[in-house]
């Protein structure tokens, strides 16, 4: 099942720096094992969507609590939905 998260970020933009490194090698593991669909930050750097594939909202819970941003006191909150995409243009999704 596909779920979209909306996570609001630690105002402490140093630290999102320092850790965002880590927290892209942590997303690409789950792309390599298929638990992430798309991730990015929202333009203004107060948070980020990041749709996940888990069979449970506990699962995605699980995936958010062992990401180095999460560690690392930068997600500060978010909300969890289970999403259906319906359509995608593959052509305006970074590669």
């Amino acid at each position: 099942m596909t779920f979209a998260a909306v996570i609001e970020y630690s105002p402490d933009v140093a630290k999102a720096a320092e850790l965002r490194p880590a927290h892209r090698e942590y997303l690409k593991s789950l792309l390599k094992n298929n638990q992430l669909v798309l991730a990015g930050p929202l333009t203004d750097d107060s948070g980020a969507l990041i749709v996940y594939e888990a069979g449970t909202e506990a699962e995605v819970e699980g995936l958010m609590r062992n990401d180095p941003f999460f560690h690392g006191g930068v997600f500060i909150s978010w909300k969890i939905r289970p999403w259906k995409p319906v359509m995608a243009n593959q052509a305006l999704l970074p590669s």
